[in-house]
This record gives C-alpha cells, sequence and structure tokens, in this order.
C-alpha cells in the first residue's frame, strides 16, 4: 500500500510562543485587481506587464494572458526558502518576527512548507489556473466590505445574518499558490491570528461547504450531491510508496501531489469557497468532550480515489484501499487527531487548513 494518510500520527514538536503584539497583517491577502463590480485574482510575477488586471472581465485576462509566458513550469510555484514562504503569508514591513521565523521553513517536516518539494509533482501552470479562473467572480465589494480582508466570504445559515466569513482558499489564501501543509492546528491558529482571523469551527466549514446562499436545499457535497472524483483534485493516487510512521519517514517518503489553489474552478461550494473536497485535508475546530476548543481533520486530499466511497453504499469496486474508505461529504464527521487545540500538535504531508473571522 502506498500508505494512508489521514489515520497516520506525524507529531511535530509545539509551536514557539507567539511573539510581540498580534498583528493584523494587511500584506498577507492575496494580489488582488479590483474591477467595478468584483475582485479577481492578479499576481504581478504572473505577467510580464508591469500592471496587473484591472477588470473581472474575462477578455481583459485573456489579453493579459497574451502577454505572459504561454506556460510556466509548475514546479517554480513550488517555493525553496524560507523567504519565499514568508511572502506568501504577507508581513508588514517586509519583516518577519521570531514566531514567523521559526514556524516556516522548507528544511522538512518541522516547519509549514508545501512539502518535500524534491519528491512533489505539480502539473497546472500559474498561467493554467489563472486562465481558468478568468471571469470567475472571488469576491464582490460588498464581501469585501462585510468581511475587511480580501480573498473572504461571509457565510450565514437561512433566514440570519452572516455570523462569520471564510478563506476562499486553503492557506495562504491566493489564487494560483500551493497551499501549505505541515501545520500543526495549534501553530496554525496562532498564525491565522496574526492575520486578525483564526481556524474555522468545523460547523462553519461544513456550512459554508454545504449550504445556498440564497437559501436552497443543501447539498452532499460542495459542489453537488453525487460524488465526482474528477470536480476536484481528489484523482491522483500515490506514485510510490509512501511511509508516514513519523514524521522523519513521511518527509523522506511521502510526496505531497497538490495543485494551485483554484486549479479546479468547479471544486467551488455555492457560498464561493474553493477545494473543501481535494487538494489538501484540512484542520478545524471542535469542541472536546470538556467543552474545550480541540482540533478537527476534515476534507479529503488529492488521492481521495483510494478511499473513495459514497456514504451508506457498498465500497466501490474502483477504490483500492477498501478497508479504509470513507465518504467526504461536507458534513462528515471523522473525528481524526482530536487535540486539545492549545496542544494539538499533528501534522502531515497532506495536511493544511483554512482561516475564519468572527463578525
Amino acid at each position: 500500500m502506498a500508505g494512508l494518510v489521514l489515520g497516520v500520527a506525524c507529531r511535530a514538536s509545539a509551536p514557539p510562543e507567539l511573539s510581540g503584539a498580534r498583528r493584523a497583517l494587511d500584506a498577507s491577502a492575496p494580489s488582488f485587481a479590483r474591477g467595478a463590480d468584483a475582485v479577481v485574482f492578479a499576481d504581478a510575477d504572473a505577467f510580464a506587464a508591469s500592471d496587473a488586471v484591472a477588470s473581472a472581465d474575462a477578455g481583459d485576462l485573456a489579453t493579459e494572458l497574451d502577454a505572459a509566458p504561454l506556460r510556466s513550469d509548475p514546479m517554480d510555484l513550488h517555493k525553496e526558502t524560507e523567504d519565499e514562504l514568508l511572502a506568501l503569508v504577507g508581513l508588514p514591513d517586509g519583516r518577519a518576527d521570531s514566531f514567523l521565523r521559526a514556524t516556516f521553513g522548507t528544511e522538512g517536516p518541522s516547519q509549514m512548507n508545501q512539502g518535500n518539494k524534491a519528491l512533489s509533482r505539480h502539473t497546472t501552470s500559474r498561467e493554467e489556473c489563472m486562465a481558468g479562473l478568468a471571469g470567475v467572480v472571488l469576491q464582490t465589494p460588498e464581501q469585501r466590505a462585510t468581511c475587511g480582508a480580501d480573498a473572504m466570504v461571509p457565510v450565514w445559515s437561512k433566514g440570519k445574518k452572516p455570523s462569520y466569513c471564510i478563506d476562499v482558499f486553503e492557506f495562504p489564501n491566493r489564487a494560483c499558490e500551493l497551499p501549505i501543509v505541515w501545520a500543526s492546528p495549534s501553530a496554525a491558529n496562532a498564525v491565522c491570528k496574526l492575520q486578525g482571523k483564526r481556524l474555522c469551527t468545523q460547523g462553519e466549514w461544513q456550512l459554508a461547504c454545504r449550504a445556498d446562499p440564497d437559501g436552497g436545499k443543501d447539498r452532499r457535497y460542495a459542489y453537488g450531491d453525487v460524488l465526482d472524483l474528477d470536480v476536484c483534485h481528489t484523482h491522483r493516487p500515490h506514485r510510490q510508496r509512501c511511509v508516514p510512521n513519523d514524521a522523519k519517514s513521511a518527509w523522506a517518503t511521502c510526496a505531497t501531489d497538490t495543485e494551485p489553489s483554484g486549479s479546479f474552478p468547479r471544486c467551488r461550494s455555492r457560498f464561493g469557497v474553493f477545494d473543501q473536497h481535494g487538494n489538501v485535508a484540512e484542520e478545524m475546530v471542535r469542541k472536546d468532550v470538556d467543552g474545550k476548543p480541540a482540533s478537527q481533520l476534515k476534507g479529503s486530499a488529492w488521492f481521495y480515489s483510494e478511499v473513495a466511497r459514497e456514504p451508506d453504499r457498498p465500497v466501490p469496486a474502483s477504490t483500492p484501499y477498501k478497508e479504509m474508505a470513507h465518504s467526504d461529504t461536507c458534513n462528515f464527521d471523522p473525528r481524526w487527531h482530536v487535540e486539545s487545540l492549545d496542544r494539538a500538535v499533528h501534522v502531515n504531508y497532506h495536511l493544511g487548513f483554512r482561516c475564519c473571522k468572527s463578525l
């Protein structure tokens, strides 16, 4: 077996104390261009022109893409230095404090990064990802005003006002960048707090996945009611033997075969949240039996097809690891690696997070 994944514990040491006053990092948001009606991704590095996209119109984006290289190497998105990773997080005045320097790094599983680049394989270039998002409204001006941050959308239950906002993409919440993995829940929550946010609760994550902002019927999956392994990045099996006995062995043997956030445009909830199925599994918060906050792992990763099944149905013949098969619905409640949040140190090569913000 290639090595499974969600049920294997890989641990790192607890995060260092967060130094200095907690600061809201306005520069941490993704680079967006603001048109008359919407907000669209516009990373200056992706274009040859000095000015990025200034309109949500798909034709304008296509024009800018004509000036860009036809296709850069997808592996260029995988950051190789601490400074490159910290640039994704965003820091005021370009300075990193000691907490972030200790938390992000590319040398191994004891720090947040995008996986072991020597083993990983990414196949979607930034240009291809951006072309797939052309014309997609990522955030309206009204949503920006409500959330007070880029790349977030407000979420609400039927008949109620929004009580929180959720990141559109998995951390670092930047369109067409690779998600971060090897993040412990306690460290992830601290990073979210630096941005004026926090880890999402399981209930918030589930509502953003299943609910209809117009008050319609809940969905089983973010994209519909029938499992489709091709809609999201859930159909890429392990390419090599993966031995996640501990963090060290997982780093040495397990490839992080993610794709840039937004590469699967149909993998989006009706609230506008991407990749709640596939790419990387996500950490969130739930209440433990004693009522205190605890970590919770949910979602699925790029290799979900190896363990896929619909709830209350026989495991399909196409699922190779039938004894480990599980559903990946919005409401699936696996209770994997539930730990007290302030001491939650579970990490893995396929495990990331996203942030939420109370209103």
